[in-house]
């Protein structure tokens, strides 16, 4: 199962994911705020936390980063 996932395409991935967020009835809002965090947390790993890279990588101003990761609350350190 897990291999056939690994080969799906980024879009059929979300579509899984989404589904099963929505049969959960989760709140549009709350979805996104899961996602924003999980992607920043995540880009956080890769860029070792380096506040310029991860922004440059996000495609935002490293202020709009700082402001997005206090108002989601980020507990990790980024």
């Amino acid at each position: 199962m897990e291999e056939k996932f690994k080969e799906l395409s980024i879009h059929k991935k979300m579509e899984i994911v989404i589904k099963e967020m929505v049969d959960k009835e989760l709140l549009l809002r709350d979805a996104m705020e899961e996602f924003e965090k999980i992607y920043i947390e995540t880009a956080s790993k890769n860029y070792r936390g380096n506040k310029t890279a991860i922004a440059k990588a996000l495609g935002v101003h490293r202020n709009t980063l700082n402001n997005r990761v206090k108002s989601l609350k980020i507990s990790k350190r980024i």
